[in-house]
């Protein structure tokens, strides 16, 4: 009778230490695991004037061969957010990572947004899995003539990717 009492006190016992072990708070609960796609509509890039400012640029950049970014106009401004001033990560942006460039000049002449989101899941694999992005003033994405969104490994027939190559080493970002 007595062994039968210690073999029941010994499994409740046993089982209560499984029950509160499992319920127990797992540690990796506090670094859930990372996205492996990221995909951005129209609020992914809401505020963004009040995100972190990480690159300031006026004038000509001959980088640009005066085909983006207000090109080589002496008087625009380059404006570059970066989303909780995501850095890369051992050279490489996470999957989520956020980039706004607004581009403007005092005569109003150039007032664009263009915005790259590190999207993942293998989305474009030649452009380090980047997106780019035309923003409407309002911060929405774009839409061209047809109404459709102005988005893509290929925007503007490749020239997004063709120029960001030249930032390969940093992950196709110029800017940081």
């Amino acid at each position: 009778m007595l062994k039968n009492r210690f073999l029941l006190l010994f499994s409740l016992l046993f089982a209560s230490s499984v029950i509160i072990t499992s319920c127990s708070k797992d540690d990796d609960d506090d670094n859930p695991p990372a996205p492996s796609e990221f995909v951005a509509d129209d609020n992914s890039f809401a505020s963004f004037m009040n995100w972190s400012k990480d690159a300031t640029a006026q004038g000509a950049d001959p980088a640009l061969g005066g085909m983006a970014h207000g090109g080589n106009d002496e008087t625009v401004v380059r404006d570059v957010y970066f989303k909780d001033g995501q850095a890369p990560v051992n050279g490489i942006y996470p999957v989520g990572t956020i980039i706004v460039k607004h581009s403007k000049n005092p005569e109003g002449t150039v007032d664009e947004r263009t915005a790259m989101v590190k999207r993942g899941n293998d989305f474009n694999p030649e452009g380090g899995d980047w997106e780019w992005f035309m923003l409407a003033p309002d911060g929405k994405i774009a839409k061209d003539e047809n109404g459709n969104a102005m988005r893509g490994a290929k925007l503007m027939n490749g020239m997004c990717l063709q120029c960001h190559t030249a930032a390969k080493a940093k992950d196709y970002v110029f800017s940081k």
